[in-house]
């Protein structure tokens, strides 16, 4: 039996897609880089925004018209916020499974496995499957022929990221209730994970070559023990890479500089979404912070780590959002100097409070504004980038590009990350014509930053 997964949504996302895997694979099921070749189609959606709703749905109604015949599963965030919805209404997939307990889907597809089984065992004899995961342990109860409870080590799981980083998810849901956001609607309250699950996690994944951990959730801040979590961590042996992502402004935890002033593999690097800087905004997105208070913890950060990089996200758009506000964020971009900004347009969400909320801003002025925030911050990331032209630093490769994807067929180029470029979302370390080196994959290796190439740093190796 083969299954191929079509991934969407954030990282944390990804990280239920990958325990589905280990479920999955541990249940005889085989992984297919290909929709042809597999029994079974997973879409694991997202439902966080109007147009990531919509990307999910189109990709099962495409996959229903590529191969009719073949079982689709809609998973995720999608599949939990509107289950009874598209039970009725999207006939194409032939069932749904939400978040919450990635080993269910083992049992949501044990009816489709045992026909199909069947079915080839009687037109081919017998079916083999063969389990890669053998490590992990399965536990059939009596008198059922699926796998109805499995205890995995979250740390052996497949890995859907780049070689050499993981995802290590230590809470679900989230209590702060922003007036925008469907997160609790879809993943409910804040839960954490106990720290002795959370390291066991982390130890096997460093122990199979892991050299970066990217310690993620809705917001870790709000993970109260997160000092001491980072604290045990810093025990392990060995040089490796801690990058912590998603901290709400109002939860950020001062403690953790301490440790990364002592400790060098906890990255300077945070991802603190503002999301605006008008107070009026802010207090009717239930964000209850300030620009001066958000200047003042940004001027903390670097006055204790120079090299820190900032990363944020603003949105454009909310109801109520006049030209004033809009210039008051404006203002705010030019004051924090971040190193790295996203920016998205408001969706309106049924279900949140500001759905009902009035002033609503037109997507034509919304975009508008976006847009000219993306142009301002492009000198600004590109001088903080400039400073870190002469360091040397470690670079995580990640992959080699393909000469005949390049110009010149003689030249060698690989892309990497330093510790400044989180993974996926900002600009990479090229490595240009390296000859002397066996470079590979998901290893640290010593470089020196030549110069900058856009958002793009090239790097040589020492």
């Amino acid at each position: 039996m083969k299954y191929f997964l079509d991934q969407f949504g954030c990282v944390k996302n990804q990280v239920d897609a990958e325990n589905m895997m280990a479920h999955l694979n541990n249940a005889g099921w085989e992984c297919e880089s290909s929709a042809e070749n597999a029994d079974l189609i997973i879409v694991n959606s997202c439902g966080f925004i109007e147009s990531a709703k919509q990307e999910s749905i189109n990709a099962v109604i495409e996959w229903r018209k590529f191969y009719p015949d073949k079982k689709i599963l809609l998973a995720g965030c999608l599949s939990q916020r509107y289950a009874k919805e598209l039970k009725e209404s999207l006939t194409e997939a032939d069932g749904f499974l939400g978040v919450g307990d990635p080993a269910q889907i083992v049992e949501k597809v044990s009816d489709w496995k045992r026909r199909i089984t069947t079915e080839d065992t009687e037109e081919h004899g017998v079916l083999c499957t063969k389990n890669h995961h053998s490590s992990v342990k399965i536990r059939v109860l009596h008198g059922k022929n699926f796998t109805d409870s499995m205890q995995i080590n979250t740390g052996e799981r497949p890995l859907l990221s780049l070689p050499g980083s993981a995802y290590v998810k230590i809470s679900e849901g989230c209590d702060n209730n922003c007036s925008y956001c469907a997160i609790p609607l879809i993943r409910g309250s804040l839960v954490c994970r106990p720290i002795d699950e959370i390291l066991d996690e982390c130890r096997a994944l460093l122990n199979r070559g892991i050299n970066e951990l990217c310690i993620i959730g809705q917001d870790i801040g709000a993970f109260q023990k997160l000092p001491k979590l980072l604290n045990e961590i810093s025990k392990f042996d060995g040089n490796f890479w801690v990058r912590l992502l998603y901290i709400h402004p109002n939860h950020f935890p001062l403690e953790i500089l301490d440790l990364m002033e002592k400790d060098s593999r906890f990255l300077p690097y945070f991802d603190i979404p503002f999301q605006h800087a008008s107070e009026k905004i802010l207090t009717s997105m239930n964000r209850f912070g300030t620009s001066r208070q958000y200047l003042k913890l940004i001027q903390t950060i670097r006055a204790r780590l120079p090299n820190a990089v900032i990363r944020s996200t603003f949105m454009l758009g909310f109801p109520g959002e006049t030209e004033e506000d809009f210039n008051t964020l404006l203002d705010f971009q030019q004051k924090i100097n971040l190193d790295w900004l996203g920016c998205f347009v408001y969706s309106r969400e049924e279900g949140t409070a500001s759905y009902s909320m009035k002033g609503r801003v037109t997507i034509k002025i919304a975009e508008k504004r976006k847009l000219l925030i993306e142009e301002k911050q492009i000198p600004i990331t590109e001088k903080n980038m400039d400073r870190f032209i002469g360091q040397i630093m470690d670079v995580l490769i990640e992959e080699q590009i393909d000469p005949n994807n390049t110009d010149d067929e003689n030249e060698t180029i690989w892309l990497g990350r330093l510790f400044c470029q989180a993974p996926d979302i900002d600009g990479a370390a090229v490595i240009l014509n390296d000859t002397k080196n066996n470079l590979q994959t998901g290893t640290l290796v010593k470089c020196k930053v030549i110069v900058r190439r856009g958002f793009d740093l090239e790097v040589r190796t020492i």
